[in-house]
């Protein structure tokens, strides 16, 4: 071989050598991306929940001639709430309008209120018939 041709072979190899370390400069950036995305993810749904567990949200009854019932927002029971999730000021709303509002006797959102329990209705096997 001769010098010119040693001169391009060595060219080529630091090229190549770049190109290599390129390669895996971006395979390290596309991994901290991955993990920031993620990280980010993880946070969104971090507020999202502390978010629920903040608020309520007023479901209809199952009953026909039931009443709506208050939930906390991250209440199972209410997974379809009639909208959106309400502050304590909300909730203030949707008692003045249904009166007859019943409170959840699983997610127990008085505590959250800072409120008393409620007097519970008699359920249909305690209702005493003539």
């Amino acid at each position: 071989m001769g010098d010119v041709e040693l001169e391009i072979a060595g060219r080529l190899q630091q090229h190549r050598t770049v190109v290599a370390w390129l390669r895996w400069a971006l395979a390290q950036e596309e991994r901290t991306i991955r993990d920031l995305e993620r990280q980010a993810e993880d946070e969104r749904r971090r507020r999202e929940a502390a978010r629920r567990e903040r608020s309520w949200t007023v479901t209809a009854s199952r009953a026909a001639e039931g009443h709506p019932v208050l939930h906390r927002g991250n209440c199972g029971l209410a997974r379809h709430g009639f909208g959106d999730l309400l502050d304590a000021e909300g909730v203030r709303a949707a008692i003045e309008e249904y009166p007859g509002l019943e409170m959840c006797q699983i997610c127990r959102p008085w505590h959250s209120l800072g409120t008393d329990q409620p007097p519970t209705r008699p359920g249909p096997d305690e209702i005493a018939f003539p």
